[in-house]
């Protein structure tokens, strides 16, 4: 089964916005002591489809170890599809959007009210964070990569 040119293009600014986070944030500077955060994941759009999280995540960070990342999404009903939270094991699930060795962190409920909070605890090492409902995933407006700071 070989790529589409659009599948292609996809993977492509994939890439490109992953290797801008690494290099416009970088990674490891223990200069800064900073107060912990508590962000909201895409701020006032929350964590919906359609979204551009990888262009959210340059803008908004650096990002530091023991901020809090809220992910707030409305809970599933007949007029609205389902959103849930995964973090990827690395880099390669994340560009081809496979789960299986992923880890669920926020159900299909879990993001109503004031969200569900994913606290950033392992220095030097990306979180990728995708939906697996549908094609939220594939299509690349629900995942993203995150960096940050020591």
């Amino acid at each position: 089964m070989g790529f589409t040119i659009a599948q292609g293009l996809v993977l492509v600014l994939l890439i490109a916005s992953t290797m801008a986070v690494s290099i416009a944030r970088p990674i490891g500077n223990s200069k800064h002591t900073k107060t912990p955060k508590r962000i909201i994941v895409g701020d006032t759009n929350n964590w919906k489809y359609g979204f551009d999280y990888p262009k959210w995540a340059i803008e908004h960070g650096p990002f530091y170890v023991n901020d809090t990342l809220v992910f707030k999404y409305d809970p599933p009903t007949n007029k609205t599809f389902p959103h849930n939270v995964y973090l990827l094991p690395n880099l390669d699930s994340f560009l081809r959007c496979d789960f299986t060795n992923a880890q669920k962190v926020a159900n299909e409920t879990q993001g109503a009210g004031e969200g569900f909070e994913f606290v950033l605890k392992k220095p030097w090492q990306p979180h990728y964070f995708a939906c697996s409902v549908g094609a939220h995933c594939f299509n690349g407006t629900m995942r993203y990569r995150q960096c940050y700071e020591f």
